[in-house]
């Protein structure tokens, strides 16, 4: 088997993020060594527009209405709990393919089961248009999102048009030659004001429920208002939920829902928990699942192995009729198959991965799955405990994810703006794209 020295032979060393916030996300390296174009996203909600692309099959009867939803700076979560208020359902009744990002204006479909279009109608709610298009016998659920599309400013770009165009060429030529760019989780998933949500995840899986609680309700980070981090300090070394709840802005709902179930239930805080939706419940090991698969191909990159070549040890995953990858069709590579491996994935039927980390989760071998191992001992943490004894019905079995994502961008450049468009499938993050163009620091693309 080919030791490390061998396996930096063959590809060229990745470049270090200089961003602390990163870093704290996992997110350790860039692809491309180009220097980036700067610049800032989400000037306005306009600014970023996603469109969800689905398979979904509308028709004109069953128990499901299904709506075409566009709206403009919102988070997914609150304003399917606003939606499920007006209308006087639970939360559990509607159904969507994906989350969207909040500073943006997209477009996706949403089930609503046992409503009319009149209830739909006198929904009144802010930025937000939904449009009846049919029904159907089913809900809405991840598995019917193909991808999506974006069209993405960026602005205040300080280059001129000329030297925008070369240093934008020269990055798309970098990630040509790479096969795309390193499929991490994006900011979205973390945080960037506040990167709370794979710590929680973390203590949720080493069994420490109570400090998972006050995590999420209580630690600050410098990127927060002044009013915020004062009253979160307070209540993380009193524990005064009665006091943080006079403190805690309307805002902060999450948060005062788990404090008004404590000031209740003292001491109850996988109860606490509880009192967040299902859909929010589930994102805090989600999240430190992410951040752990980010550190898994950050330690790939940054030690020169390839993202698409495989090396013995590796696990692939085939591709599905669409070209997308399945995950259900998996092989572990070996000096014997090693080869074939190769030819596939020189024509797209094969991709290699990396591990979502969970309770079932069989690390890979060679030197990769060295690495799995010396991160989860950095970590503290072992695959059986992501079956998380204190509330299991948060376990998470796990999973694999591709460690390359390919993409080809359209950029047209103007003078201090760049028009970015590409189609992504489904569950990979636009930042992770334009972050290899941008190289600026997290702050200038939330």
């Amino acid at each position: 088997m080919p030791g490390l020295q061998d396996l930096r032979r063959q590809v060229s060393m990745a470049r270090k993020t200089p961003f602390e916030l990163e870093m704290l996300m996992g997110i350790e390296a860039y692809m491309t060594d180009e220097e980036g174009i700067g610049g800032d996203l989400r000037i306005e909600p306009a600014d970023f527009k996603v469109s969800e692309i689905s398979d979904f099959k509308v028709g004109q009867s069953g128990e499901y209405l299904i709506v075409r939803l566009t709206k403009e700076n919102w988070e997914t979560h609150h304003l399917i709990r606003d939606l499920s208020r007006q209308l006087g359902i639970s939360e559990e009744r509607i159904g969507i393919a994906g989350t969207k990002d909040k500073r943006a204006v997209t477009t996706q479909l949403m089930s609503i089961r046992g409503i009319s279009e009149e209830q739909l109608s006198r929904v009144d709610l802010p930025r937000v248009r939904l449009e009846p298009i049919g029904r159907a016998n089913r809900d809405i659920g991840l598995g019917d999102l193909r991808g999506n599309e974006f069209d993405i400013n960026i602005k205040n770009i300080v280059l001129d048009k000329e030297g925008l165009s070369r240093r934008v060429k020269a990055i798309d030529e970098s990630i040509a030659r790479a096969g795309g760019v390193p499929n991490f989780f994006g900011y979205q998933r973390f945080g960037i004001v506040r990167p709370v949500t794979h710590l929680v995840g973390k203590k949720l899986v080493q069994g420490d429920v109570e400090g998972a609680a006050m995590a999420y309700i209580a630690a600050s980070f410098p990127g927060e208002m002044e009013e915020n981090r004062k009253a979160r300090d307070l209540v993380f070394k009193t524990k005064d939920f009665k006091e943080g709840l006079k403190l805690y802005p309307l805002n902060l709902r999450y948060e005062r829902a788990m404090m008004h179930y404590l000031v209740e239930h003292p001491g109850d805080y996988a109860g606490a928990f509880h009192a967040l939706s299902p859909r929010l419940l589930k994102l805090f090991v989600h999240a430190y699942q992410s951040y752990l698969f980010n550190r898994l191909l950050s330690r790939r990159m940054l030690d020169g192995i390839s993202l698409v070549e495989p090396v013995d040890g590796d696990v692939i995953c085939f591709a599905d009729g669409r070209g997308g990858a399945d995950m259900s069709k998996l092989e572990i590579v070996t000096g014997r198959n090693l080869a074939d491996v190769r030819f596939l994935i020189k024509r797209h039927r094969a991709f290699v991965t990396l591990p979502l980390i969970g309770k079932d989760t069989a690390l890979d071998g060679g030197i990769t799955g060295e690495e799995e191992r010396r991160i989860l001992e950095e970590e503290g943490i072992t695959p059986a405990d992501f079956a998380i004894a204190a509330m299991p019905d948060l376990a998470s079995s796990g999973s694999r994810r591709e460690a390359m994502l390919s993409v080809k961008p359209n950029i047209a450049v103007y003078d201090g703006v760049a028009n970015v468009k590409f189609f992504l499938p489904k569950g990979s993050y636009a930042t992770t794209v334009l972050r290899e163009y941008m190289k600026s620091s997290p702050e200038h693309m939330d």
